[in-house]
Parts: C-alpha cells; structure tokens; sequence
C-alpha cells in the first residue's frame, strides 16, 4: 500500500487534518468553516454560492454551514439592493477578530509545515505535484477507459 499514491495522498491528508484540529481546537473551528471566514474576509460581500462554488461545497451542505457560524455570530448575511434572492456574505466584528486569530495561528502551522518539507522550495515543488493530480490536471492527461 505504501507506493499507491491515493493511499499515500490520504495518509497524509489524515494526519494533516488530525494536527488542524488540535491546532484550531481552541476555535471550535472545521476545515471548511476556517476556509468560509478566511474567503468571506477576502471577499467581503460575494454571494453565497460564489463562495460555496469556491470551496467545492454543495449548496445544501454550505447553507447549514452558513447558518452556524451565523449563529455563532461571525458572519452576517445580507439582502444586495439589485438582487433580493441572493444573500451576501460579511464578517462581523467578531468574525474579524476571529479571522486575525485564526490567520496567525495557521501562518505558524503553514511554516511548521513547511519546516518538515524542507524548505519553501521543496513545498512549491509539493504544491506543483498537487496540482498535477488536482482536478485540472488529471482531466487533461486521463486515459480513456
């Protein structure tokens, strides 16, 4: 099993998620909500679905991940005066001092990261390989079945 790359990608993908969680424990925070507030801060005002769109994240799945980090008061979502269906998305105040939180304590995993790697060369080449197996890359290359 060790030389299966699928296998090998998602021992690592464990152990990745495994060290996010005892990182952001304190933040009572998912992979997929830390990324929600991380993209809302950047994209102040997009609508919900560009965000779901940007994260792979089904509509269903992202509205009832919406809704709790809306309960827990770090995002507010809003009615645009041009389109009334669509609900775009903001930080609150205490969306923002969660998303400074939260950027510093992943900017520190981040370089740990990339201690372990050897370097940031070794984790540019890491990233181009990812992306070679990514969805763009393995659509252009794929052998026909």
């Amino acid at each position: 099993m060790d030389s299966i790359i699928g296998y090998r990608l998602r021992r690592a993908q464990n152990f990745v998620f495994q060290q996010f969680a005892e990182q952001f424990a304190a933040f009572d925070l998912r992979p997929s909500e830390y990324a929600t507030i991380v993209l809302v801060q950047d994209n102040p005002g997009r609508r919900q679905n560009e965000i779901a769109q940007s994260l792979g994240i089904k509509k269903a799945n992202f509205v009832a991940l919406i809704r709790g980090l809306s309960e827990r008061g770090l995002i507010s979502l809003d009615r645009p005066e041009h389109d009334r269906r669509a609900h775009a998305l903001f930080l609150t105040a205490e969306g923002v001092t969660m998303a400074r939180k939260i950027r510093q304590v992943q900017d520190e995993f981040e370089a740990y990261c990339v201690e372990i790697l050897g370097g940031p060369e070794a984790r540019d080449q890491l990233l181009t390989l990812l992306d070679r197996l990514g969805p763009h890359g393995m659509r252009k290359k794929r052998p026909k079945q």
